[in-house]
């Protein structure tokens, strides 16, 4: 190697250091000694010329230097883990598609926004990863995901650089398996006193959106179940514990799988569904391909 020429070890162990804003945490994450680190950091320091971290109490922040230098290091780590993942893919014949989906998003509602990435020409190898939308959107930061499903926007977090995309907004039905279905499905919604129902938790926009639509309507109905999983809140649907909100326009789906049928439209309720990505130059095609589905796959 000689001297002009970018040690990317070295930028590593930067790229690691910024992550983790100390170099004890990134010796722990790579299995080093914290002196191997930051000998390492400062050779790189001394080949570009530039002081790339300044000390914050017990942490580092990166000067303007440093933070120049990981916009290119996030970058040439991206296009590495992209050349790992194309080298197996052209093996396999599949092209990798690796998809965090939150748990407020429906099983249904991800198959739809998804089925696109399946189907000729694309012919993907999905990868679904189901988690908490905060610890997605850090994998999503890492490059360990091209795109995360969920039901809100990505946080306006500059250092994450992340963008969100609207696919789509959909209605809002209460649905009920057999027996509940006959009880409350005349005269909806007055009915709906002292009904039990099964809703998202409270962190989750829906539940505040169907909390309004019940007192608009003086409707006081039991909550007998609160879920951060939509699946299990269905699931519960299903065994007839409760009256259960789910999307518009999935009447055959829902009956098919939680043998439960619509009572009536919770008017002005919506639900959004966005893609979270990061700021690239260059998608993976399967993200545009969600993107052109958006919504309208939802309502075939």
């Amino acid at each position: 190697m000689t001297p002009d020429q970018l040690n990317f070890r070295h930028l590593l162990y930067f790229w690691a250091v910024a992550k983790e804003g100390s170099i004890t945490r990134a010796a722990e994450r790579l299995n080093l000694s914290v002196q191997t680190i930051s000998t390492q950091l400062g050779l790189l320091e001394q080949q570009l010329g530039q002081a790339l971290f300044a000390p914050q109490g017990r942490s580092l922040a990166l000067t303007e230097a440093g933070r120049a230098a990981l916009d290119y290091a996030d970058q040439i780590f991206l296009l590495g883990e992209r050349l790992r993942h194309a080298v197996a893919d052209h093996a396999s014949g599949r092209r990798r598609f690796a998809v965090g989906l939150s748990e407020a998003v429906p099983k249904l509602v991800a198959y739809r926004l998804l089925q696109p990435v399946l189907q000729a020409p694309l012919s993907m190898r999905l990868e679904c990863i189901e988690g908490n939308v905060d610890h997605l959107l850090a994998e999503l930061a890492l490059n360990r995901l091209d795109l995360v499903l969920t039901d809100r926007s990505a946080p306006t977090d500059a250092h994450l650089k992340l963008q969100s995309r609207l696919l789509g907004t959909v209605g809002i039905d209460l649905y009920a398996a057999d027996g509940l279905h006959d009880r409350y499905a005349a005269d909806f919604p007055q009915r709906l006193n002292g009904a039990p129902v099964l809703l998202p938790v409270r962190s989750n926009p829906l539940r505040g959106a169907i909390d309004a639509w019940f007192a608009r309507h003086n409707l006081k109905p039991e909550v007998v179940g609160e879920f951060s999983d939509s699946a299990l809140l269905k699931t519960f649907g299903r065994a007839g514990l409760g009256l259960f909100p789910a999307p518009s326009g999935m009447h055959a789906d829902i009956l098919a799988q939680f043998g439960a049928r619509p009572l009536g439209t919770l008017a002005d309720v919506r639900e959004d569904w966005y893609a979270i990505v990061t700021q690239r130059r260059i998608q993976h095609p399967a993200v545009e391909a969600i993107q052109a589905g958006g919504i309208a796959s939802l309502l075939e």
